[in-house]
């Protein structure tokens, strides 16, 4: 423990409970803004696949071996309250409580919610936060790297990350035959190391290529997928892009763009870009039964749901959070 710590332990800390609705957020500060679609500067490697000049939609292949267990891992997250840490001559920071859940689904003949985990924290960038020990549950105190709203939140994706990736890891100790692929809702990014996975994202807030090739995104139909290419941003991938079934004729209706390792062979690289292909247009979503539809598929929606009710009541846990500020 470094000093500031220690000093900091030694002084009586107690938290207060912002009275603002959280998804509002706190009553202080300025909101993040940004264009919701802007052009990127990721270094592109366009030919990893196919040269360039002869990108076209690639059609699914229709034989071949297939896993036979696929995994979707997913995680939720809520706020349950917004706080502010303080004390006698202690700084006011302001922190968050919040309930997050991962989940794992298993498909092999079935569909069943293998495994799920529940976790609360007291989010905050104040070294002397301490647990809070609520009538309904514990927010344990977990240091965040700055105190501004992103960094909050950063830091419970973060840990909701490594929720995810404990689920993954536990399951494929216990079935250790590797005969699976694992999806993972999201950028892969801080879980590239586990094999056999993809990481599903679902919204698109960069354009990422350039007009001739984004062009072949648009040509997409139901069940294609463009050629993998490498891209880097603050870190290195594989990447592709497929059109789900269901979604209509806008150029980019049903995208979704999946991702793998930058380390993996080009072999391996071409053979999870077309299991993708074939796995996942089976398993999209219909607009009638979910507003995300059809990127938002069943596995995953279902899960989602489940997860959500996990968490528990906010509005409960918001009133116990509020008792709790208030006890002596």
């Amino acid at each position: 423990m470094t000093a500031a710590e220690t000093a900091a332990a030694e002084r009586p800390v107690s938290f207060t409970v912002d009275p603002w609705d959280p998804s509002y957020g706190m009553a202080f500060g300025e909101e993040l803004t940004g264009d919701p679609l802007h052009e990127s500067t990721a270094e592109l490697k366009l030919d990893l696949e196919v040269p360039a000049d002869r990108w076209q939609p690639m059609a699914a292949e229709s034989d071949g071996p297939v896993p036979t267990t696929i995994l979707f891992l997913d995680g939720v997250r809520r706020i349950d309250a917004r706080v502010w840490v303080h004390g006698e001559g202690v700084q006011p920071m302001p922190g968050i409580a919040a309930s997050y859940a991962a989940g794992l689904v298993c498909l092999n003949g079935t569909a069943r919610i293998a495994d799920v985990a529940v976790e609360r924290g007291l989010f905050t960038a104040a070294v002397e936060a301490a647990d809070i020990d609520s009538r309904h549950a514990r927010y344990v105190a977990r240091k965040a790297a700055g105190p501004a709203p992103d960094q909050l939140s950063l830091a419970v994706q973060q840990h909701l990350s490594e929720a995810e990736v404990r689920l993954a890891l536990l399951f494929r100790a216990t079935h250790p035959d590797g005969d699976d692929l694992l999806f993972v809702d999201g950028p892969l990014r801080g879980r590239t190391h586990l094999d056999r996975t993809i990481g599903y994202v679902k919204t698109h807030h960069t354009t990422y290529l350039p007009p001739e090739q984004a062009a072949v995104v648009g040509a997409l139909q139901p069940g294609e997928r463009t050629p993998a290419f490498t891209m880097g941003t603050s870190w290195r991938r594989n990447s592709w892009y497929l059109r789900l079934p269901g979604a209509g004729d806008a150029p980019w209706a049903g995208v979704v763009r999946l991702e793998c390792s930058a380390d993996l062979p080009l072999r391996e690289v071409r053979r999870l870009a077309g299991l993708s292909a074939r796995l996942l247009p089976p398993l999209a979503s219909s607009r009638h039964k979910d507003p995300r539809a059809p990127q938002n598929l069943v596995p995953i929606g279902g899960l989602e749901r489940e997860l959500r009710r996990r968490l528990g009541d906010q509005q409960l846990l918001y009133r116990s959070l509020r008792s709790a500020a208030a006890a002596p």
